[in-house]
């Protein structure tokens, strides 16, 4: 809230609400080129934060639907050169492998950060859980695979 006596809001946090509602509404024919114009924000952090929540309120939405594929190569053309979004990109396809049972390494969800290590934790693919359970990153992440191993057996 801002008073009389309070400096105002900085312009890249107006910025950044903006571009969240944006996004939000944002058809699909147009998500691209939006996303695009936020990354062509002078202030390359607060775009890039933009954005990824962009990435994943809808890749939340669109892993398990067949029109991922589609829209993941569609943003990775428009993310290519920010290694962040490309990664984070990258973790929704390999969380989606492992969810949907598809064909995906160890050692690739052995070198993903502890947000998809974490996610997958909490999920139930057994390849998956005893993956991190054995080898995760953190104790926090080894220790909800083992949970979620445990719920599998009581199942």
């Amino acid at each position: 809230m801002n008073t009389e006596d309070s400096p105002p809001e900085p312009a890249e946090h107006a910025r950044f609400a903006a571009y969240l509602v944006e996004l939000e509404q944002v058809a699909d024919a147009d998500e691209s080129e939006l996303v695009g114009g936020v990354l062509a924000d002078p202030d390359r952090v607060m775009a890039q934060a933009a954005v990824v929540r962009h990435l994943d309120r809808r890749a939340a939405r669109l892993w398990c639907e067949p029109v991922w594929e589609e829209w993941a190569g569609a943003m990775a053309r428009v993310v290519t050169g920010r290694p962040f979004l490309v990664r984070r990109l990258e973790e929704w396809s390999l969380f989606r492998a492992v969810a949907l049972r598809l064909p995906w390494h160890r050692d690739d969800l052995l070198a993903a950060s502890d947000w998809l290590q974490l996610k997958a934790a909490a999920g139930s693919s057994p390849e998956a859980l005893q993956v991190l359970a054995g080898s995760g990153r953190t104790k926090r992440i080894r220790n909800a695979a083992r949970a979620g191993l445990g719920r599998r057996g009581k199942g």
